[in-house]
């Protein structure tokens, strides 16, 4: 069965969870839950500085891209988000509206894979892995773990709570995506492609279908005229903390790289909360 993990396990594994533009029932009602987040004081949640709107960005623009993410997770960008996904009572509607949502998301993939029911003494992958929401309750499964973040202060945070648990079988390292190396039964990257340029996604998922000898879970801020809409009204509203970039990615291009890859999408699910939307995509290799 599912292990009943504490809530302050589920914490994000990247900031995704800036995908708080979401499910609005009209634009002015957008307008009115940023503006009021702002006020608030939920300077984490207004939207992210835009990316550039020129040509295609280059690959020194996606370096700018990784640096921004490492250093913002390392420094103000972990202690908030750690907030957000703990049992903290210390945050507000928008946040915990947030933190609910990426539950949602986490919850989903176990239940996807307790219903399969082979996890246990199976390689898992975790690109991506946050302070170990999926990582940890997935070790608590029997996978066999290794688990990576671009930021250490997150690797670190995972690694400290699965050591609190007893849990032997989890490894968590500090590394950027592309560098991650090896062949497992299952890849994971949970909410982490908002962070990747456009033109950069088919080539992130080719990189995570090389890693796996049989299954791809991805979830990604999908790219509809009503989210793009929303992020638009979000950039009019910039908080006074600094963020990171957000990309939200058309699902073509994603189901499109994954076949490239030979792999084949087996099942589906969309989380969509007041301030949290994600797609989330299980492939499997042909």
């Amino acid at each position: 069965a599912i292990p009943k993990v504490p809530r302050r396990l589920y914490r994000s594994i990247c900031p995704p969870h800036i995908y708080f533009y979401s499910r609005m029932k009209t634009s002015a009602a957008a307008i009115l839950a940023i503006v009021a987040a702002s006020a608030n004081g939920a300077s984490a949640f207004v939207a992210p500085r835009a990316a550039p709107a020129s040509s295609a960005l280059s690959m020194s623009s996606s370096v700018d891209d990784k640096t921004e993410v490492r250093e913002y997770f390392n420094t103000e960008g972990f202690s908030r988000w750690n907030k957000i996904y703990s049992d903290s009572d210390e945050v507000n509607s928008v946040q915990l509206d947030i933190r609910n949502g990426h539950d949602q998301t986490i919850q989903k993939i176990l239940n996807w894979i307790e219903a399969d029911g082979d996890i246990k003494g199976k390689t898992v992958c975790d690109c991506g892995c946050g302070v170990g929401s999926l990582a940890i309750p997935l070790a608590q499964m029997g996978a066999k773990i290794s688990a990576s973040d671009i930021s250490d202060s997150m690797a670190g945070e995972a690694a400290a709570r699965a050591k609190a648990l007893g849990i032997r079988n989890a490894k968590f390292y500090t590394s950027d995506l592309e560098s991650v190396t090896g062949k497992y039964n299952t890849v994971t990257c949970v909410d982490v492609a908002i962070h990747y340029p456009t033109e950069k996604m088919a080539e992130m998922v080719g990189h995570l279908c090389s890693l796996s000898n049989d299954r791809v879970l991805v979830s990604f801020a999908p790219k509809t005229w009503y989210y793009s809409l929303l992020k638009k009204v979000g950039e009019l509203f910039p908080g006074p903390s600094k963020t990171t970039r957000a990309y939200l990615h058309e699902e073509q291009v994603v189901r499109d790289a994954l076949k490239k890859a030979g792999f084949e999408v087996t099942r589906e699910e969309m989380t969509g909360t007041n301030f949290y939307f994600s797609r989330l995509l299980e492939a499997k290799k042909v």
